[in-house]
Parts: structure tokens; sequence; C-alpha cells
């Protein structure tokens, strides 16, 4: 039996999950991402919603760039952005609700991301996407947002997939079309290809998915190393990598972006005592019971980032041991130790990894 694998994304997950808490946001653009603060915010975008996206708003826009786009449609007669903090615990439940609806249609799902899951699925592609028409009925009825859905003979394909009729869409591409199916499409949408890999590309006259199947194996590795290999399989939609079922967070983490690059104590003391104060406050309610690992992620005024981690074999303390060992963490990159050069620094974080 051919094996069929699906891929559900969430359209504007956050976005759309503010829409259902908040009735009188309905259909305005929202924006869900770091505070604005009048245009002088140093954040980015998180996600924004299709209304704001057609203000030229999206995810990773800086969100200073976000509220002059903003600024620009209500100059237009256009209703200005609605601007909103990221609420990870909120998002969290309602994903929890949707894995739940998932695992009543199919014995194998991955949570590949907060909004994204991968499931396998039984018989034949007919009887597969009547499933998944279930699945997304079922979602848009139980939680007011919507999906999209791929479906292939492997998680590659699904992936791609899932994206061709967003907002709310479903697709599927059998297995003696896969090659037909990737061909024509841009290069950008084999995963982990981005901007620099796209440009490094485009000079040598490679854009669509055919373009790059011209490239030799021996050439990619040459110029990509192992990476190389992996993209040349991909290019051809091979991919035999697993549904991991397995239920388990890879972290739970929050990060800030300061106003301005600093490197005063006080200052990075309280943004990241608040920082522990809301991980704990998520790992607490997320259902797991320990983890391994505290680590803690420092960027500095340059954009050089650092990540320094420290891992137990089981984390029973409480939380003024969680906040006193991420703090010594972060105490090196404030003084000498780690920053002999005294940079100044724009964001910090904090995340607990493997969670048991």
């Amino acid at each position: 039996m051919e094996q069929i694998i699906a891929h559900l994304d969430m359209d504007a997950f956050f976005a759309s999950v503010e829409e259902v808490a908040n009735p009188r946001l309905s259909g305005l653009p929202i924006v869900v991402g770091s505070d604005p603060k009048e245009g002088k915010g140093r954040g980015v975008v998180s996600t924004a919603n299709y209304k704001a996206r057609e203000y030229g708003i999206h995810s990773a826009t800086p969100i200073s760039i976000a509220w002059k786009l903003s600024k620009q449609a209500k100059d237009s007669k256009k209703p200005e952005a609605v601007f909103l903090p990221v609420d990870f615990s909120l998002y969290e439940r309602v994903s929890e609700r949707i894995y739940n609806i998932i695992k009543k249609y199919s014995v194998l799902v991955e949570p590949a991301s907060i909004d994204e899951f991968y499931f396998s699925l039984p018989g034949n592609y007919k009887s597969a996407e009547s499933i998944c028409k279930k699945i997304k009925k079922e979602i848009n009825k139980n939680l007011k947002v919507t999906c999209s859905v791929g479906i292939g003979p492997n998680k590659l394909i699904s992936k791609i997939a899932a994206g061709i009729k967003k907002p709310d869409g479903l697709f599927f591409v059998k297995e003696k079309d896969v090659e037909k199916f990737l061909e024509p499409l841009s290069i950008r949408e084999i995963p982990g290809i981005g901007p620099k890999t796209e440009n490094l590309f485009n000079k040598k006259g490679i854009f669509k998915v055919k373009d790059l199947k011209s490239i030799s194996l021996q050439e990619l590795q040459k110029s990509l190393g192992k990476w190389g290999q992996s993209l040349y399989l991909k290019a051809r939609g091979i991919d035999d990598s697993s549904i991991i079922e397995e239920r388990e967070a890879k972290s739970i983490g929050e990060q800030a972006t300061f106003q301005h690059d600093t490197l005063n104590f006080i200052y990075i003391g309280e943004v990241f005592e608040n920082l522990c104060e809301g991980v704990w406050k998520r790992f607490l309610v997320s259902g797991f019971k320990k983890f391994k690992t505290v680590a803690v992620v420092v960027r500095f005024s340059d954009f050089e980032t650092k990540t320094t981690a420290k891992t137990f074999k089981n984390f029973s303390g409480q939380k003024k041991d969680f906040k006193i060992i991420a703090l010594k963490l972060l105490l090196p990159y404030i003084d000498h130790r780690k920053n002999p050069r005294r940079k100044k620094i724009r964001l910090v974080g904090v995340r607990l990894e493997k969670l048991k």
C-alpha cells in the first residue's frame, strides 16, 4: 500500500486565534509581535493576518516598518493595523486542541511546531482527501480558525503542497506526479533554501526546481557539502524521514529585544527576570514535569548571536534554582569573560529544553 502523509499548516495562526478571542477585531488587519512603540520598536512581526499582509506586513518584518506601513494604510483611508503582544499560553492551548482533533483520524501525528502537524493517512488518496476535509471542517467548526493541508507520498511533498492553496486550502500530489509538481516551482519552495542560498543559485541562472535538477550531485556537494546531497534529493522529491509520534516539545522559551543597545546590568537584569518568570509559568502549565537543559541566548549590537546551555540528568529544582542557573549563564556576556570587547547587547532570551 502506498504511503500517504499529510501536512496541516494553520493559516496566520497567532493572528487568527487572537481574532477569535477578541471578536471586536474581526475583519481588521492584525499584527502579533513586539511592541511597535509608535514606530520606534526594535523587534519583529511574529504573525500578520491576511488583511495586514495586504499592507505588505509579513512574518519577520521589522516592527518599526510594520508600524509605518500601517500608518500609510491609514493615510489611504484604510483601517490601521491592530498590534498585539504574543500570547504563547493561549496559542499552546489551541494547538493542543488541534492536535487532539487530528489524533481522532490518524494513529501517527507529529507536531512539527505550534501550528504545523504531520500525520499518516490510511487507504488511497481519495479516502485521504476525505479525511482531511473532515479535519479541516472540525477545526473550523470548533475553533473558528482555518488551516491548509497538503497530502503527498512523504513529508517533504506534503509540506510544499500545503502552501499551494493557502489560506484554507487542500492539495494533494501523488507519487507518480512528484517531479512534475516540483519542477515549475521556485527553488525557495524547497525547505532549507533561504534568501542567501536563493541568491547564490540565481547568480548561476538557477530559479526553478527544474533548473536545480540540472546541477550534478558532485557539484552540489562541492559547493554546499552535506547539504548539497540533501538538496539533490529534495529537488527530486525524495524524502525518507519518518513521522515522529513522540509528543515532546522541543523547548519553552522567551526573548526580548531592548529599545536601545545596552550593557546596563540593572536594566538587563530586570528584563531577564521577567523572561524567566514567563518561561517558568509556561512550563508549569505545559503538562511537562522536568527538563534537562537551560539555555541563554544573547545578541550583540553587531547582531552576533551566542548561546550557552547547561544540561542536567533531569532538573528537579524550583523556580529560584532555575533563575540562578540562567543568570549564571547570562553574566559572562555582560562582563569581560565572554564579552572582552564590551559590545552592547541588543537581545536576551532564555529557554528550557529537552522537556520530559
